[in-house]
């Protein structure tokens, strides 16, 4: 069996037989509708377009960056095991996260967001819930993770 060709006339051919039998102002509109897309593609800022796609690619290639980070972070965190370096850990995440871009700080934000408030729902305090946020909008915010770095912490982190 031999495909069908299709083709923009005969789509817009079936498209206006379709508007026909919907009635006379159903074609009027119809017809409106075609010429405005027709304009507006002819009309296309397609560097615009490429642009946005491209901005859009590096924000999402931040934010998967910024999540690995965040997560080497946690990773260091645990495997450090050092009492009163969690904020610095928090600030560390989130500032490294936030330098590869805005997909980096929003990456950051949710992820520092998400484990306070089910930390929250654990029956953690919310002095100490209030101090890790305070570090991570320090880290996010390009402020020196070495502000909350504890005396004695080794230098590997």
């Amino acid at each position: 069996m031999r495909a069908q060709k299709t083709s923009s006339t005969s789509f817009g051919f079936a498209f206006l037989q379709c508007c026909v039998r919907l009635g006379p102002g159903t074609m009027r509109l119809s017809i409106c509708l075609m010429l405005l897309s027709f304009a507006l593609c002819a009309n296309a800022d397609w560097s615009g377009i490429r642009d946005s796609l491209r901005r859009g690619g590096e924000f999402v290639r931040d934010a998967i960056g910024g999540a690995k980070d965040m997560y080497r972070a946690y990773q260091d965190m645990r495997e450090a095991n050092y009492i009163g370096a969690d904020k610095y850990f928090h600030a560390r995440g989130n500032y490294d996260a936030a330098q590869r871009g805005p997909g980096g700080a929003w990456a950051a934000k949710v992820i520092s967001d998400a484990r306070e408030r089910i930390q929250g729902w654990t029956g953690r305090g919310a002095d100490d819930t209030a101090a890790d946020q305070e570090a991570n909008a320090w880290g996010r915010n390009g402020g020196d993770p070495n502000r909350y770095r504890p005396a004695g912490l080794p230098q590997k982190y």
